[in-house]
């Protein structure tokens, strides 16, 4: 059974940082795409990063330059380090992992990140 746990989350002033864990555990890690995503209040969730198992990364358009993700193999967690954040980026950060044979996303609970001074 997949199971995603993320934290890191927290209040943060603008132009600060901070640094989002999720630790995956029940998946073969390494065959698998871990994504980011964010989901504002009234907005749809949206794709923020993804690195797939061959650490080749995406970034959505508004993130590029400012988030980095990345993973670590050996202990089964993806990271996303939020540099420059801004108050539009305060959101319910979510981790999903995607098995390379699927399309389907297996979630975390979601980590709350509010972006205010």
């Amino acid at each position: 059974q997949v199971h995603l746990v993320e934290s890191g989350g927290g209040l943060v002033q603008p132009g600060g940082s901070l640094r989002l864990s999720c630790a995956a555990s029940g998946v073969t890690f390494s065959r698998f795409s871990m994504r980011w995503y964010r989901q504002a209040p009234g907005k749809e969730r949206e794709l923020v990063a993804v690195i797939f198992s061959t650490g080749t990364t995406n970034y959505a358009d508004s993130m590029k330059g400012r988030f980095t993700i990345s993973r670590d193999n050996l202990n089964n967690t993806v990271f996303l380090q939020m540099n420059s954040l801004k108050p539009e980026d305060t959101a319910v950060y979510y981790c999903a992992a995607r098995p390379n044979w699927d399309s389907q996303n297996f979630w975390g609970q979601g980590t709350q990140v509010t972006v205010s001074s």
